[in-house]
């Protein structure tokens, strides 16, 4: 098997949560809300970031996009409080994650996926893994011979998690309320980008696309197998790189609002090119260099986002 092979190969080289869920639920029957006043009861669950991903049965999703530099991390909370984590940073943020997980209140994920074996986006998953109680994880079947890959597949083997292939078709098992639809990668190439793992999540009449740092090669692979690519809120693949977000695929996602996940560099990110492409569409962008953490939470039929800045 592809991952036990992998993980051989490394071995021969080397009560306090439920009451704060309690008192925030006691706090908002006290105050009197209603369905019609949502916004408001989402915006206190927000400023009570340490609890709110154990609440039960609150109606909504919340895709939180971290705020980790140069790289990519998105964490999930179900309406029902499953929480899945996709990505985790460059390695720098390794401790930033940990800080983030606990401050939404995470000690256990039920689904952790590593797109694509580059260091900005799994650099911070060993430490994750070797800190939290993971349910399931789902990588692409693609290798990188770099000391933060051998690290990643340390943790996986230590904490006896098996990988499950990233592929397109898969239908993820997470929250009966939410679909989670695994819609790349399509084909298998050598190329590290285009096998990133590409994740629909959809709820009620409301979609997220997540692209990992899928490229034009990808894209066209996704229009081509012929599914279902419209969602209102898209990241941005490839933190706002050229090589993504092609004209096509933009026009058949059709975003309302757009999330880039971009720090400091040197690459250019994001480029003009893009920029305008997103302007062209009047697609809302939000950006975590400029606004820091973005969240949007939605009830299955809008929106509520808020950004750290």
């Amino acid at each position: 098997m592809f991952w036990e092979g992998l993980t051989s190969m490394i071995r021969q080289k080397t009560c306090w949560t439920v009451i704060g869920v309690f008192l925030v639920f006691l706090s908002v029957l006290l105050a009197g809300c209603s369905a019609a006043n949502w916004e408001e009861v989402a915006g206190r669950l927000a400023e009570n970031t340490s609890v709110a991903s154990e609440v039960e049965g609150d109606g909504q999703l919340r895709v939180i996009f971290l705020d980790v530099g140069q790289g990519a991390s998105q964490l999930l909370i179900s309406p029902s409080g499953h929480t899945m984590l996709i990505d985790a940073g460059n390695n720098d943020q390794e401790q930033a994650m940990l800080d983030y997980l606990r401050s939404y209140g995470v000690n256990h994920l039920d689904i952790v996926i590593g797109t694509h074996p580059d260091a900005d986006h799994i650099g911070g998953l060993d430490r994750v893994i070797d800190r939290l109680d993971i349910g399931e994880i789902y990588m692409p079947r693609i290798q990188s011979n770099t000391k933060t890959y051998e690290s990643l597949l340390n943790s996986i083997r230590n904490k006896g998690l098996k990988v499950k292939t990233a592929k397109a078709g898969l239908e993820l098992a997470w929250d009966e309320q939410v679909k989670v639809s695994m819609i790349a990668p399509v084909t298998v190439t050598d190329d590290s980008n285009n096998m990133s793992a590409v994740v629909k999540v959809t709820y009620g009449r409301t979609s997220f696309l997540l692209t990992g740092d899928a490229e034009s090669e990808s894209e066209r692979a996704m229009l081509e197998s012929g599914v279902n690519l419209r969602a209102d809120v898209m990241l941005v693949g490839h933190h706002g790189s050229k090589s993504s977000t092609t004209a096509k695929f933009l026009n058949a996602v059709k975003p309302k609002y757009a999330v880039i996940q971009v720090g400091e560099n040197s690459y250019g990110h994001p480029t003009k090119t893009i920029l305008d492409r997103l302007s062209k569409q009047q697609v809302e962008v939000y950006r975590t260099d400029l606004q820091g953490t973005v969240e949007i939470a939605s009830d299955g039929e809008g929106y509520r986002i808020t950004t750290e800045r």
